[in-house]
């Protein structure tokens, strides 16, 4: 028997670090990796602010780490998983990288890329949500929360 302690739990556990470093930034909260292979190839979380760039969002930058790692911008062999649903700009994206899975915590019920009728990502992308949704969705809220 084979025993692997790298699954999906695993990995929305080290996405949700990241989103714990957006929030010590003072950045939404939400944070990725991209998983090959059962490695983690890039980390990263919201830096919008940080960087004065709305399109910095931490899919974004995954992204980015991810094809440099690789030396190639289609990452169809690799999962994303991040704390928040894909906002449309992100989806958009990860239509062009092919990224064979995403997976998701909380919901976005207003930007989310699920929210258009007709799916944005690549037809070969295969879509798990709610994965640790209390965890991600309790984040954002308080972070929300305190900000008003």
């Amino acid at each position: 028997m084979e025993i692997n302690p790298f699954d999906d739990v695993y990995f929305m556990k080290e996405a949700l670090k990241e989103a714990h470093k957006a929030l010590d930034k003072n950045e939404v909260p939400v944070g990725a990796v991209i998983v090959c292979d059962n490695q983690i190839i890039a980390r990263a979380h919201n830096f919008t602010e940080t960087l004065n760039d709305v399109t910095a969002h931490a899919e974004m930058q995954a992204f980015t780490a991810a094809s440099d790692y690789l030396g190639g911008k289609y990452l169809n062999e690799c999962t994303l998983y991040v704390t928040l649903e894909p906002c449309v700009m992100c989806g958009g994206a990860s239509y062009w990288t092919q990224l064979k899975k995403v997976v998701f915590g909380a919901a976005d019920d207003k930007r989310g890329f699920s929210t258009l009728t007709e799916n944005i990502l690549h037809p070969k992308t295969v879509v798990e949500s709610g994965l640790m949704k209390e965890e991600c969705s309790k984040l954002l809220t308080d972070f929300f929360k305190a900000k008003r």
